[in-house]
C-alpha cells in the first residue's frame, strides 16, 4: 500500500530530485503523511527550495505536532534563508521534545551568532525579507582572501568587480534582469592590483591579496557589514582606477596558487574544497550528509559509512557543545 512506503535519509541523500519526484507522487495520492512532508522537506533542503522546505516541515507539524525531525527542518531551512529568529523558535520547540539530538544545539547556536549579527548591525528581520541580497561566502588562505557570490548563469561581461585597498564592491547584472551591487569593507587591507575574479556557471569567485601573511578573523572591518543594492542601468556605479583586465591576471594568480604552500586550516580548508570539487557524486553525497547531520563537526567522504547511518554530532577532544 502506498501508505506503508518508507523513504529514509539516505535514499534522498543518493538521488534528491529522484526522492522528490516519487515523494511528489506518494503525498498526491495520500495527503495527510506527516514523514514523508517532512522528508520533502529534507529533499527541498538538499536542493536549496528553502521556502518549500519550509512549507512541508510546517504541513508536517500541522499533522503531527510533536515531531521533532520536522522542527529541525524547519529550523535548517529558516536558517538559510536568513530568518533567525523564526529558525531559533523551531529548533528551541524540536530540542525540547528530542533533547538526545545534539544536532539541535549547534544549530541553535548557530542561530544566535546569527541574531546577534543582525542585531548589531541593526538589521531587523522584516528589512532581510525586503532588503535585495546577494549570498555570498568567504574563506582564506595565508596569501588571499577568496569571497563566492551565489549566481547562477551570469555571463562575464555582466560581472564587474572593483578592488579599493580596505573595500571590495561587486555589480553583477543577473541573468533574468535584476541588477546587484554588493559592497563589503573589509577588515584588513588587501593588494588591489593583484586581486582578480572569475565568473562560473554557479557563482562568481574572487581572490583579493593580502597585504600582510596574517590570518583575518571575520571578513568585514570593525562596525561594518556587508550590503547590498539594486540598480536601474542608469544608476551603477563609476568604475575604479583600480579596473583592470582581469583576463590577463588570471594566469599570475593560478601560477602564484600552484607554488603558495599553506598550513594549518587553511590547508585543510583548501584540501576540503578540492577533495569536493574533485569527487565522485557519492563523495560529495557523503560529505554533505555527515557535515548536515552533524552540524558541521565531522566531514566524511565514504557514502558505504555514512549512507547507512545518521551521523552525530562529535566535536574535537578540546572542545565541548553548551546548551544555549
Amino acid at each position: 500500500m502506498a501508505s506503508e512506503r518508507s523513504f529514509p535519509d539516505s535514499f534522498i541523500d543518493e538521488d534528491p530530485k529522484k526522492a522528490l519526484e516519487e515523494l511528489n507522487g506518494a503525498l498526491e495520492q495520500t495527503c495527510d503523511n506527516a514523514e514523508w512532508y517532512c522528508q520533502r522537506a529534507y529533499a527541498h533542503v538538499l536542493l536549496e527550495n528553502y521556502s518549500s522546505a519550509v512549507d512541508d516541515a510546517r504541513r508536517a507539524l500541522e499533522l503531527n505536532p510533536g515531531y521533532a525531525l520536522a522542527f529541525m527542518r524547519t529550523g535548517i531551512a529558516e536558517y538559510h534563508l536568513k530568518n533567525f529568529t523564526s529558525s531559533h523558535e523551531a529548533l528551541v520547540k524540536g530540542q525540547s521534545l528530542d533533547g538526545s539530538d545534539g544536532a539541535f544545539e549547534v544549530w541553535i547556536k548557530r542561530c544566535e551568532e546569527g541574531m546577534q549579527l543582525g542585531s548589531h548591525n541593526g538589521t531587523s528581520h522584516r528589512q532581510q525579507e525586503t532588503t535585495p541580497r546577494l549570498k555570498h561566502d568567504w574563506y582564506q588562505t595565508d596569501s588571499q582572501v577568496i569571497v563566492t557570490i551565489m549566481v547562477k548563469n551570469a555571463r562575464k561581461e555582466d560581472v564587474s568587480v572593483t578592488f579599493e585597498e580596505k573595500e571590495l564592491t561587486a555589480l553583477v547584472k543577473a541573468p533574468l534582469g535584476e541588477d546587484w551591487c554588493l559592497t563589503i569593507p573589509l577588515l584588513h587591507p588587501v593588494v588591489p592590483q593583484q586581486s582578480t575574479f572569475k565568473v562560473l556557471s554557479t557563482k562568481v569567485e574572487i581572490k583579493m591579496k593580502k597585504t600582510e601573511a596574517v590570518r583575518w578573523d571575520k571578513l568585514e572591518g570593525e562596525g561594518a557589514q556587508p550590503h547590498a543594492k539594486h540598480f536601474t542601468p542608469n544608476e551603477y556605479p563609476s568604475s575604479s582606477q583600480h579596473t583592470r583586465n582581469w583576463d590577463k591576471v588570471v594566469g599570475d594568480i593560478k601560477e602564484e596558487e600552484k607554488s603558495e604552500k599553506l598550513e594549518g586550516d587553511a590547508a585543510l580548508n583548501k584540501l576540503f574544497q578540492q577533495i569536493y570539487s574533485d569527487g565522485s557524486d557519492e563523495v560529495k553525497r557523503a560529505m554533505n550528509k555527515s557535515f548536515m547531520e552533524s552540524g558541521g563537526t565531522v566531514l566524511s567522504t565514504n557514502w558505504m559509512d555514512v549512507g547507512k547511518r545518521k551521523v552525530e554530532v562529535s566535536p574535537p577532544d578540546d572542545a565541548e557543545y553548551k546548551k544555549f
